[in-house]
């Protein structure tokens, strides 16, 4: 079903002055798992399961699942230079859509604006592609997050929809978009 990660480590793209890496998570991560995580700006563009405040308690639950066997997500790390600056995870899906993955990720507000989260998303998805057999990956952005979006497009990914007020997240209902690239549609340049 792919690898979990024991020592794998994709290095990203040259990004001038940055160094990164993704790499999978360990217990030592939990101290930068909570200084970067701990941020609204953050938690306002994820789902729920990503809380703020972000506590000791919630990294240690998170650093659980992250290292779990479970052969269905792969959720690795974001690396500068030996910290955890962010992660970037996959859910392989079951039944009817046991041939797709769906992506998500964050990376630590420090390091925005500088094309990390472009170049991370084309290392990730180029391991899922040769680690799984998979035909589709997806990813769910807020409408309302044009980093993110932008994040998608520069990787590869195209747009499929826009959901009108189906997420509702601090109270205010909001649109979402489905983004996706499909095996056949990649392009080895």
């Amino acid at each position: 079903m792919g690898t979990k990660g024991g020592s794998l480590k994709l290095s990203v793209n040259s990004i001038p002055g940055v160094f990164v890496s993704l790499r999978p998570w360990n217990n030592s991560d939990v101290h930068s798992l909570m200084k970067y995580a701990n941020n609204k700006a953050i938690a306002d563009n994820l789902r729920d399961a990503f809380p703020y405040p972000y506590t000791q308690k919630d990294a240690l639950r998170f650093l659980e699942m992250a290292v779990s066997n479970d052969p269905h997500i792969l959720i690795l790390a974001i690396d500068s230079k030996g910290e955890a600056i962010g992660s970037a995870g996959a859910t392989l899906k079951q039944d009817v859509y046991r041939k797709n993955m769906e992506i998500g990720y964050w990376l630590a507000e420090p390091f925005w604006g500088r094309g990390i989260m472009t170049e991370v998303i084309r290392t990730f998805c180029s391991h899922l592609w040769l680690t799984y057999d998979i035909h589709r990956i997806y990813a769910e952005p807020y409408a309302n997050n044009p980093a993110s979006r932008r994040a998608l497009e520069k990787a590869g990914f195209r747009c499929e929809a826009v959901f009108k007020e189906n997420i509702i997240k601090n109270g205010s209902y909001h649109d979402s978009c489905i983004y996706s690239m499909l095996r056949e549609g990649l392009t080895h340049a």
